[in-house]
């Protein structure tokens, strides 16, 4: 599948977030094993919180991409293959997001800090996965608000300033080729 420059955009984007997210986690340190122990235990409702959060945008982000295609399929102006590629691609992705947030959640949900089974030196490990899997859940999300924010902005150029020379609209010459 080709990406188009707005979609290499919106994962640039969601590149730099990431590297700036993980650098917090940088700047702290080495942590000992019972430090990522409290962190984890101080951490573990804003993480629920946040999977819960991405989740429910998602599934609304999938539910808005229907009235998204409504508003694309009944237009006056027809759009090209590549604007409902580029939608798919949305969806796609957010699938993706939705799924690993979910079972992001239930992973946080374990009780790893009641366990006395679980090694001190693991905690450190445990930590860093937790906010490596944050900070990507989070990029994910900003790459798909990105995508979805461009396609907006097409739409709206095409469809509600009829942009005619848009490369998303089919000009009357392909209309009439048809």
């Amino acid at each position: 599948m080709t990406l188009s420059k707005y979609t290499k955009r919106a994962i640039l984007g969601g590149v730099i977030s990431l590297f700036i997210i993980l650098l917090g986690a940088i700047l702290l340190g080495r942590l000992s094993g019972y430090e990522a122990k409290v962190l984890i235990e101080n951490s573990l409702s804003g993480m629920n919180t946040l999977c819960n959060t991405i989740a429910l945008a998602s599934a609304t982000i999938l539910a808005l991409l229907l009235t998204l295609l409504g508003i694309s399929s009944g237009s006056k102006r027809k759009l090209k293959k590549d604007h409902y590629l580029h939608v798919l691609q949305i969806a796609k992705l957010d699938t993706v997001v939705f799924i690993a947030s979910v079972m992001s959640f239930l992973i946080f949900n374990l009780p790893i800090t009641e366990s006395d089974s679980v090694p001190d030196n693991w905690y450190n490990t445990i930590y860093y996965i937790s906010l490596g899997i944050s900070s990507v859940l989070s990029a994910g999300l900003i790459v798909i608000v990105l995508m979805l924010y461009n396609t907006v902005v097409s739409i709206i150029k095409i469809v509600g300033l009829g942009m005619y020379d848009h490369p998303l609209a089919i000009t009357e010459e392909e209309v009439e080729k048809d």
